[in-house]
């Protein structure tokens, strides 16, 4: 039996929602501190999951469903994106790593956002700090494979099992 478009949906978002819960749990009851990259993700997180939400409550057709698609995919590759750049800081010799900045709420009080967006994008000392591993692999690292299973996900949902222009629900 196929899926529906919505179950799907539904799905994508609990996928979401439980990495977020799991950064949360590692924040709150572990004591890791996220840098600003691994906010940025976060806030890359929340969108990708806030689309398949939508998308779910929406259950669109044919188009729509498409245009659904293509925001998850977006999202979830602009996170990837983002893990992308965290981890390649991570992989920088210690020689190259950037010097540790100012918190982030401090550079959102300090200077309009455009510069704030610029400067964690260039990455900082705490960015390259590799602070905790699952299975031997830092968290940038499965971030960016979640999010990359993510846009995958979405699109192949669309594809394959929520079926391409029909009008199940």
């Amino acid at each position: 039996m196929r899926s529906s478009f919505r179950t799907l949906a539904l799905l994508g978002f609990f996928a979401c929602a439980g990495a977020m819960a799991f950064a949360l749990f590692l924040q709150y009851a572990k004591g890791e501190v996220p840098c600003p990259l691994c906010i940025f993700q976060r806030i890359a997180m929340i969108a990708t999951g806030l689309v398949f939400l939508a998308a779910a409550v929406h259950g669109p057709r044919a188009g729509g469903r498409w245009a659904y698609t293509g925001l998850a995919a977006l999202t979830a590759l602009a996170g990837a994106a983002l893990a992308a750049r965290h981890v390649w800081l991570q992989a920088l010799p210690p020689g190259q790593i950037p010097g540790c900045g100012p918190s982030l709420g401090f550079l959102m009080q300090m200077l309009p956002f455009h510069e704030v967006v610029q400067l964690v994008l260039k990455g900082d000392g705490s960015c390259a700090a590799v602070t905790s591993t699952v299975f031997g692999v830092s968290l940038p690292v499965w971030t960016l494979v979640y999010f990359v299973a993510l846009a995958v996900f979405a699109v192949s949902g669309t594809l394959f099992m929520g079926g391409i222009g029909r009008d199940r629900r």
